[in-house]
């Protein structure tokens, strides 16, 4: 048989296929999948973005919205409730979604765990601990000055649980971290408790917070946490390339050249950033980071490279689209944004549960 013949044969069957131009033909478009598939979350939280500005419990008409966005009057009371209220919402839900969305991702890659969140190392119940310490010893009754306490109490509790799962032979390891978290969690509550059954006005105030709320906080706080929400989002769309090594086991992950030690502190210190600051600006809001990566991967697969950036957008896009939700439904009252968030990713967890059952059976 003639050489030339010989080598055609070898780069495609009878059939005229090619297996390498298939694989190639597969990337493509999955690349393409994902583009267009992060172009239409983008779109779709443009339009959440509108719908948060436009719509709310006192009905405005889109001129009258545009005009106050375009040529603001200030003695008008409708252009006050857009500037005033309704923009410094939108961009608190939108940097707080977009916060835990990616703290869901980086949790979920740590601890190789399909059901984890930011509660996991104790950071919602450490901001929570020292939110009670501020309404108690330092009479702190508003939002606003919630902040810095929230966001110290989610450092302090990372970095305790992080250090304490460091100790031993193997260092840092999933199954660590979740038990020392869990204890931490259970601490942290039961303090929280005994406070709040002997002291009642603390109750009152502490309620209110802890339900998760994007109405009463300025754009003041977000200046505050500005730094801490950049870092993080920098350090947290890094790990993507880490976390993907991190997934295929220590052993082999450290036969790849990856320090599994440093990629963890990394994670670790991106969780604690945007959890904080996240917790800080809106409470602890449940549900967001448990839900989102899920929804990313199912669109873009295992890569966390494409996860965390689907997170970040998805976990914005549900939380302004909770908000509006509440908004609307009750006016002109309206529902925290975390008891919307709980009442639709209830059925998602439940979704998620079965699934997992399924998939071990």
């Amino acid at each position: 048989m003639p050489t030339r013949e010989l080598l055609s044969r070898g780069t495609a069957d009878p059939g005229g296929q090619n297996p390498a131009r298939d694989r190639v033909e597969t990337t493509r478009r999955l690349h393409r999948r994902r583009w267009l598939g992060l172009a239409g979350v983008g779109a779709l939280l443009l339009v959440a973005v509108a719908a948060s500005v436009a719509l709310g419990a006192r009905e405005l008409s889109l001129g009258t919205v545009v005009q106050a966005l375009s040529d603001p009057d200030p003695g008008n009371n409708d252009h006050a409730v857009v500037l005033d209220l309704r923009v410094p919402r939108t961009m608190i839900g939108l940097l707080g979604g977009l916060a835990l969305g990616l703290v869901g991702a980086l949790m979920q890659g740590l601890t190789r765990n399909p059901i984890a969140d930011p509660g996991l190392l104790g950071i919602n119940s450490g901001a929570s601990l020292l939110v009670i310490v501020a309404i108690t010893s330092f009479e702190v009754g508003n939002a606003s000055g919630y902040v810095w306490f929230a966001f110290t109490g989610a450092a302090v509790a990372g970095l305790v649980v992080y250090g304490a799962a460091s100790l031993g032979w193997e260092g840092v390891t999933p199954v660590k971290l979740a038990l020392v978290g869990a204890a931490f969690t259970a601490v942290a509550t039961s303090l929280i408790t005994l406070v709040l059954l002997v002291d009642h006005s603390t109750l009152q105030e502490y309620r209110f917070w802890a339900v998760g709320s994007l109405a009463g906080r300025s754009l003041d706080v977000v200046g505050v946490l500005a730094p801490f929400l950049v870092v993080g989002v920098v350090l947290a769309l890094a790990a993507g390339r880490m976390l993907n090594v991190l997934a295929l086991g220590d052993d082999l992950a450290r036969g790849l050249g990856q320090s599994v030690a440093m990629g963890r502190l990394v994670v670790v210190v991106a969780v604690v950033l945007l959890s904080g600051s996240a917790t800080s600006l809106i409470g602890p809001v449940a549900f967001v980071g448990l839900v989102v990566p899920h929804l990313g991967r199912a669109v873009v697969g295992p890569d966390y490279r494409w996860i965390l950036p689907y997170s970040a957008l998805l976990g914005a896009l549900l939380l302004l689209a909770a908000d509006v939700v509440g908004r609307m439904v009750v006016r002109p009252s309206e529902i925290e944004v975390g008891l919307v968030v709980a009442f639709l990713g209830a059925p998602v967890m439940m979704w998620l549960i079965r699934r997992s059952k399924a998939v071990s059976v």
